[in-house]
């Protein structure tokens, strides 16, 4: 993948990731970032923000989602309501037993085709197939999963899908701040681009510890956990960990 390109930009390329990474990672509005840059010394303007998190968000997140390790095999799927101009519309997301967010898709159903248009997606982005998939008590869930004819188990409860559940308090949490969003496509950029900051902060469980140290790069033996984790999405960009942009 090409190097992400800074040219023709006033600010160092470190400044500008550690904007981004501070609207991603923190519930931040673009002007709650343009005062924290404010306290460091930094006169940028929370529009100046808002275009670089447009323009570099999705970048870094592609570049973000190359480092993580596969996932577990053990998916949960679920949806939520939001509110996108006045509209009622459904945010799928898909998790795995860890927490880690694997797909989502903003649509305006609740039906076998929204599900079945997700779980193609996932199966697709991710390919493999799980070996047990849990969802709530819809049925659209188990239509879908026959017509995709999968053969892991598919436990369907509330009780059993609370990983799904509570992975979505980030994003009310989000939707919240940002007065709602205000288009689905706004609203599918920015929350994928979140999930990718999220997944790459997410603290390793014990099962992922070994897949998580090969592919993280070092700073002189010393692992990427080691250096401040602030500075990790920068330095995992530029390609020099734990060192000043040049």
């Amino acid at each position: 993948m090409a190097e992400i390109s800074y040219r023709r930009h006033r600010f160092p390329p470190v400044i500008i990731q550690h904007a981004v990474w501070l609207y991603l990672r923190f519930t931040l509005s673009y002007r709650d970032v343009e005062e924290l840059l404010a306290e460091r010394g930094l006169d940028i303007s929370y529009e100046t923000v808002r275009c670089w998190v447009l323009k570099f968000g999705p970048m870094i997140a592609r570049r973000l989602r190359r480092h993580r390790p596969r996932p577990s095999n053990r998916w949960h799927l679920d949806g939520m309501v939001i509110r996108i101009a006045g509209k009622r519309m459904y945010l799928w997301r898909a998790v795995d037993h860890e927490g880690e967010v694997l797909d989502m898709l903003v649509q305006r159903w609740r039906d076998s085709r929204a599900a079945l248009r997700l779980m193609r997606k996932l199966l697709k982005k991710q390919g493999f197939a799980p070996k047990l998939l849990i969802t709530d008590e819809l049925r659209s869930y188990a239509s879908a999963f026959r017509r995709l004819r999968l053969i892991c188990p598919h436990v369907q409860g509330l009780r059993e899908n609370n990983q799904a559940e509570n992975s979505h308090q980030a994003v009310r949490r989000r939707e919240h701040k940002m007065q709602r969003f205000k288009s689905a496509r706004s609203a599918q950029r920015f929350l994928s681009m979140h999930a990718a900051v999220h997944n790459y902060l997410q603290p390793s469980t014990p099962s992922r510890l070994a897949l998580d140290a090969p592919d993280l790069p070092s700073r002189g033996g010393e692992p990427m956990a080691a250096c401040g984790r602030g500075r990790v999405i920068a330095e995992t960009v530029s390609g020099s960990p734990c060192s000043p942009a040049r």
